[in-house]
């Protein structure tokens, strides 16, 4: 059974820092690429940045410069450092793994969310 497991949500003050986490069970997590999406009351959720199997990575151009997406392979954990946090970055965070397979198919897999507030 696979498992997505966010942490490192909270309020922090514009221009602030946070870090989240995903740590993953239940799957071969090295093989994935791994996802950080977010949603705002009353918008659709967005790809914030991914990380490839591969270690490559892509950004949402609101958050480049600003964010850095990492992963250990060994701790089957991905990251998400937030730095120069503003108001508009206020979301609930969600972690997802997405893996394509040669022959067809594909599997994604979500965490539950973690609430990101940016306020004064």
């Amino acid at each position: 059974q696979v498992q997505l497991v966010e942490s490192g949500g909270g309020l922090v003050q514009p221009g602030g820092s946070l870090r989240l986490s995903c740590a993953a069970s239940g799957m071969i997590f090295s093989r994935y690429t791994m996802n950080w999406y977010r949603q705002a009351p009353g918008k659709q959720r967005e790809l914030v940045a991914a990380i490839t199997s591969s270690g490559m990575t892509n950004y949402a151009y609101s958050v480049k410069g600003r964010f850095a997406i990492s992963r250990d392979n060994a701790k089957n954990t991905v990251y998400l450092q937030m730095n120069s946090l503003k108001p508009e970055d206020t979301a609930v965070y969600y972690c997802n793994a997405h893996r394509v397979y040669a022959l067809g198919g594909n599997n994604d897999y979500w965490g539950q969310g973690t609430q990101v507030t940016v306020s004064s």
